[in-house]
């Protein structure tokens, strides 16, 4: 028997399209039982602020086949018979390998995805016109050990005060699991491997503030139960779930822009979910809705890593699937290194 398929009208900035969702009554998320259909009219009422926060940029699929408790995968060059609105940008890989990536530029381009079942999107920090100089300072707070969400909640006003005695205005969003999410708009003047500097000096920074709350320690082992600074998030082609994307989570947990006040006076990440969202972007509007009107630079950033290069504070490791890069430490955990001496 064929498979069951609709057809939804998707409004856009040319006119209508029609989209067609193919099972959309297979559940996607068991608990809540949300569905394939009730995800694509989700994205269709946040589009708006989706696109604002996600569109127009190189955009990584996580795919779920067979609802969140299944298999899952990773999209990144458009499929073959991709309809014409969904575009794409050739970008370069941390390889040196290039090949194009999935932009998405309007609302049926986002149902497109939910058909091809997406769950979540993980957008890069730099845009179609120029996917190698990020437009956004993105810093991971992550809780570690025995920290979770309010740890990082308390973390991140200082974090916020570090970033504007650097120059840049911080927006901030709860990642959708434990963590917290921060984003600087910046002008698109540097390269990714500077944009990650910077990430750097600011958890440095962070941590001398906050030593016994914060880490930048790469290895879990050296962590303890501090929440850490996560600068390999702002690596060429390493993403966060974007601003308004669902989290393949229990609960059907959304990635929610708040406001600086929403977050001093206490937010539950749980509350913000696939059903909850729509109506609270009609209340509220979108916190984020003006991030991109102000860039700052990070010269200042740059100048504080030069400064700790100076002091003998170096590179930190990379993630285990990029090049050997220049000035990085031995890709050993510190326990192995010593058993190994």
């Amino acid at each position: 028997m064929a498979s069951e398929r609709i057809t939804l009208t998707v409004p856009g900035p040319h006119g209508d399209r029609e989209v067609g969702l193919s099972s959309p009554r297979r559940v996607l998320w068991p608990d809540p039982g949300i569905t394939k259909r009730d995800l694509a009219e989700y994205m269709i009422a946040v589009s708006g602020a989706f696109l604002n926060a996600n569109g127009h940029r190189p955009v990584s699929l996580e795919r779920f086949p067979d609802g969140i408790d299944g298999e899952r995968f990773y999209s990144k060059n458009p499929p073959k018979g991709a309809p014409d609105f969904v575009e794409a940008v050739t970008v370069t890989y941390n390889s040196g390998r290039r090949h194009p990536q999935l932009v998405l530029t309007e609302p049926a381009a986002t149902v497109w995805a939910v058909q091809m079942n997406t769950v979540v999107f993980h957008p890069w920090a730099s845009l179609a016109a120029d996917t190698d100089r990020p437009v956004e300072l993105r810093i991971d707070l992550d809780p570690h050990g025995a920290t979770d969400f309010d740890d990082a909640a308390a973390v991140a006003p200082e974090l916020r005060a570090v970033l504007r005695d650097a120059g840049l205005e911080p927006w901030v969003k709860t990642s959708g699991s434990r963590g917290i999410h921060v984003f600087c708009p910046i002008e698109p003047t540097h390269e990714f491997l500077d944009v990650r500097h910077a990430v750097i000096a600011v958890g440095r920074e962070l941590e001398r503030r906050l030593p016994d709350r914060v880490t930048t320690a790469w290895w879990k082992e050296e962590r303890g139960d501090r929440v850490f600074v996560d600068f390999n998030q702002a690596n060429r082609d390493r993403t966060m779930a974007g601003a308004y994307s669902p989290r393949a989570l229990p609960g059907a947990p959304v990635s929610t822009p708040v406001t600086w006040e929403e977050l001093e006076v206490g937010v539950d990440p749980a509350s913000f979910t696939l059903r909850s969202i729509p109506e609270r972007i009609a209340r509220v509007g979108d916190p984020w809705a003006d991030l991109a009107s102000r860039p700052g630079r990070i010269d200042t950033l740059l100048e504080w890593w030069a400064r700790d290069l100076d002091a003998g504070l170096g590179e930190l490791p990379f993630p285990p699937d990029f090049p050997k890069m220049p000035g990085e430490p031995p890709r050993v955990q510190p326990s192995r290194a010593k058993k190994d001496r």
